[in-house]
């Protein structure tokens, strides 16, 4: 059966508040989380992420308060991520009301880590985020980085998300540095590399700008939509979303 595709709406958050940055800097504030995450959900999210977006730079755990309160108004399966580097934060992360995790710069250094999540959290509660940027030195055309987009590993792309997907992790998240904020369209050609190498769903992420970027991200074989800009700042409405994606065809959830 074909996977129906589902909307996710993505809170990036610091200092307790919602933010959104292009290409991972130039921060500007979007709001209050709670209330961000009560309006998605009114507004027919089929999802909802949370990223504690300095977390990993500052050496800290994600902000459990934070987390608890944002689960309280939630009525979507809510991923939370950023400063998860092990079981145990991975567990309290749950504990204060988040269904799933993810993590990407921990995983990376420590491979190990995946399996043992699996293992403690179950398959299902766990996601692997990969932030991605071009480099045409390496075989996909895609590098790897870590810490925020701040830290090039000398990885590439693909063969670090088959890795993942060999771990039976469900979903992967792959975001583009270079498309992050910019409203140009989702980074289709590493949604697609990704999407071919592994069995686990896909994310598209960094990049939505107008209704035709969803729809060509599905196309590519993302069955996740994630944003941010479009919809904290008004520009694009969830319901419209699904509107125009049903009317093309898209087996919307």
């Amino acid at each position: 059966m074909e996977q129906s595709v589902r909307i996710m709406p993505c809170l990036d958050m610091q200092n307790g508040r919602v933010v959104k940055g292009v290409h991972f800097v130039d921060i500007r504030d979007a709001g209050d989380p709670v209330e961000c995450a009560r309006a998605y959900c009114d507004a027919g999210a089929d999802e909802l992420a949370l990223l504690d977006i300095t977390a990993t730079v500052e050496g800290r755990a994600t902000m459990l308060d934070v987390v608890a309160r944002v689960a309280e108004v939630t009525t979507v399966p809510f991923t939370v991520g950023g400063g998860i580097s092990d079981v145990k934060s991975a567990e309290a992360v749950l504990k204060a009301g988040a269904n799933k995790i993810s993590t990407s710069s921990a995983a990376f250094r420590n491979p190990e880590l995946i399996p043992e999540m699996i293992k403690a959290l179950g398959a299902g509660n766990v996601t692997v985020a990969i932030d991605v940027d071009q480099n045409n030195a390496m075989p996909s055309g895609y590098e790897v980085y870590i810490d925020g987009g701040r830290t090039a590993t000398g990885t590439d792309a693909v063969e670090w998300a088959k890795r993942v997907d060999g771990f039976g992790i469900p979903v992967i998240l792959p975001t583009s540095k270079a498309g992050d904020g910019a409203q140009t369209g989702f980074d289709l050609p590493v949604i697609s590399a990704i999407k071919k190498a592994v069995s686990a769903e896909v994310v598209a992420s960094g990049g939505a700008g107008k209704l035709e970027h969803f729809y060509d991200a599905a196309q590519a074989g993302a069955t996740i939509l994630l944003a941010a800009s479009v919809f904290h700042f008004g520009l694009i409405g969830i319901g419209d979303l699904k509107d125009y994606l049903r009317g093309r065809g898209v087996n919307i959830r």
